[in-house]
């Protein structure tokens, strides 16, 4: 009877302490950085966000990005789409915006169309590989604590997606606050 009352009180002064642990990660799950598009619900794109070039022939409009939670601290945003099943050895970004104010957001459908209304630094790709495999479009918006990303991270003026993505993610260090993805897919 006592070591009953004792594995009892035990196990009511262990659950004691675990539940403000419990309780931080239900607040975490709460307020965790995400990013989504309501265009791309389904996972796959549809004809209308697909390039209307290089032997392509979509709407050539970029889909609409939404992202709450941006991680306290954060200077700036950078967004990448990146393609790791282009057959170029090394992937390919197809779009990718720097130094987003970090009180958007978003962008909103269409915004890679025009530079006048995405921030400084936007440029885009093209689309799939006539004959290849459904590749993945790897959707990465990054919270960084700099508020210019080439300025911090020592970009030149002529530096590639992938030198970008290098100083974000390695050169930055700890000014890389959080990360907020999804996948979605396209094939022809």
């Amino acid at each position: 009877m006592k070591s009953a009352s004792l594995a009892l009180a035990t196990a009511l002064a262990l659950s004691a302490l675990s539940a403000p642990a419990l309780a931080d990660d239900a607040n975490r799950s709460r307020t965790r950085f995400t990013l989504s598009s309501p265009d791309l619900t389904s996972g796959v794109f549809d004809n209308l966000y697909v390039l209307n070039g290089f032997g392509c022939t979509g709407g050539n409009i970029s889909p609409e990005l939404t992202w709450s939670n941006v991680p306290p601290g954060t200077l700036s945003l950078a967004l990448q789409v990146y393609d790791p099943d282009a057959p170029t050895g090394s992937g390919f970004w197809h779009w990718a915006v720097y130094n987003i104010p970090p009180t958007s957001t978003g962008l909103p459908r269409s915004a890679g169309n025009n530079p006048l209304t995405l921030p400084p630094g936007a440029f885009g790709g093209n689309t799939d590989f006539v004959g290849d495999k459904p590749h993945r479009y790897v959707f990465t918006l990054f919270a960084l604590g700099v508020p210019d990303v080439q300025a911090a991270g020592g970009v030149p003026a002529t530096g590639t997606a992938a030198l970008y993505g290098f100083v974000i993610n390695k050169g930055l260090g700890t000014a890389l606050l959080g990360t907020a993805s999804f996948t979605a897919r396209y094939g022809r």
